[in-house]
């Protein structure tokens, strides 16, 4: 039988032999979330074993709190923006095990106490595995259980509902994805066998006229033999997004590029990656259920999708210049200059590591184009947002 978690790895595999090859984004959805065996959902492994130092992947939540505490200082610019509405709602999408979570809270209680005592904090998590992890990590304000709530998903939020913040850190990176390759019959679509006990692709047409739909409004250049990811679950996640929040914003942090240098001629592999045990490889069927997947998020098309649902594009840019701008370098001047957590702080700002990798993209509702500190500082990279190109 294929390498994995084995009771997942036979869900995949009845649900191929009922109904024959399924795409590579239903494969990764089930192998990720499958409500009982999926690497996120299966709360027989603790969440501390999925993400952290001692897991598969980090996040920068887990390097240091200062992201957290330039996020808090972000929404308090914002809530006084919005007017200091009651209540300011932070929605928090994919909050792994919380930690970006405390941090912001704690932020806020001790430096935005106005905003503190306004502040409804939600988290969107269907894992059981990961809530218990959260309700672990934010133990000091369950006392309070108006300041806290979980909903399993952004359908249980009423649409046009919010006042606030709504943002994710490393979610949608995680998303399944179709993958596709160049062909000499055309564009084709990797999809999932299962023959012999194992897991094996195959190139096949592609599984939806969405799918060729998305495609074409890419439009490039790609020669035979180029593989790529595309995710139209990411869209219907910001539509969903969108259509919940009246008045406020958009914050989405992840690692990713333009469509025009995501889906470059240069980039002819694709961005498909696993993680497990922190080592980094690219074959899907090798720990099925055991490792994280993801790839590059394509931001033109979020912010495309976004300004179809009402959002307006406040700016974009890298997670270094967003950190700078809500003052990082004043935060870092008050650590221990020899110290650890000094040298932790600065990982999130690296030019050629996180600082540059990961971007932020701000979109706005209901108000004038606003101002925003974290959006101060312009990085030396395209940053005009449409799907055809970075202009």
């Amino acid at each position: 039988m294929s390498a994995g978690y084995p009771e997942l790895v036979a869900a995949i595999a009845s649900e191929v032999t009922a109904s024959g090859p399924i795409p590579f984004a239903r494969f990764m959805e089930l192998a990720l979330y499958h409500p009982a065996f999926g690497y996120y959902m299966r709360p027989s492994k603790p969440a501390a074993e999925r993400i952290g130092w001692k897991g598969d992947f980090y996040t920068s939540s887990d390097v240091h709190p200062i992201l957290g505490h330039a996020l808090a200082k972000q929404a308090e610019q914002m809530d006084r923006l919005l007017g200091q509405p009651s209540p300011f709602t932070i929605v928090e999408m994919g909050p792994g095990k919380g930690l970006l979570a405390r941090h912001i809270l704690s932020a806020s209680q001790h430096h935005y106490p106005s905003l503190f005592h306004r502040l409804r904090y939600v988290l969107t998590e269907r894992s059981p595995a990961m809530r218990e992890a959260q309700r672990h990590t934010l133990a000091p304000w369950l006392d309070r259980p108006e300041l806290i709530t979980w909903v399993d998903d952004l359908a249980h939020i009423p649409p046009h509902s919010l006042t606030g913040l709504c943002f994710s850190n490393e979610l949608v990176d995680s998303f399944p994805v179709h993958r596709i390759q160049v062909t000499a019959q055309g564009i084709e679509e990797l999809w999932v066998d299962y023959q012999d006990g194992q897991f094996v692709e195959h190139l096949k047409p592609l599984s939806s006229d969405r799918l060729a739909s998305h495609l074409r409004q890419i439009g490039s250049d790609w020669t035979e033999g180029y593989r790529t990811e595309i995710n139209l679950h990411a869209l219907d996640w910001m539509t969903d997004v969108a259509q919940r929040l009246n008045r406020g914003f958009v914050l989405t942090i992840d690692y990713g590029h333009t469509a025009q240098d995501l889906y470059s001629t240069d980039r002819k592999r694709g961005t498909f990656l696993c993680y497990r045990q922190h080592a980094v490889h690219e074959d899907p069927f090798l720990h099925v259920g055991e490792q994280d997947m993801t790839a590059h998020v394509d931001f033109s098309s979020l912010a495309t999708a976004g300004e179809e649902q009402g959002l307006q594009t406040t700016g974009f840019t890298n997670q270094m210049s967003f950190l700078m701008g809500l003052g990082m370098e004043q935060m870092l001047a008050g650590l221990d200059q020899n110290s650890p957590e000094l040298t932790a702080a600065i990982q999130l700002l690296k030019p050629n590591g996180m600082g540059t990798t990961f971007k932020v993209l701000v979109q706005h509702k209901g108000m004038p184009h606003p101002d925003l500190d974290g959006l101060r500082y312009k990085p030396f990279f395209r940053s005009a947002l449409t799907t055809r190109s970075a202009a």
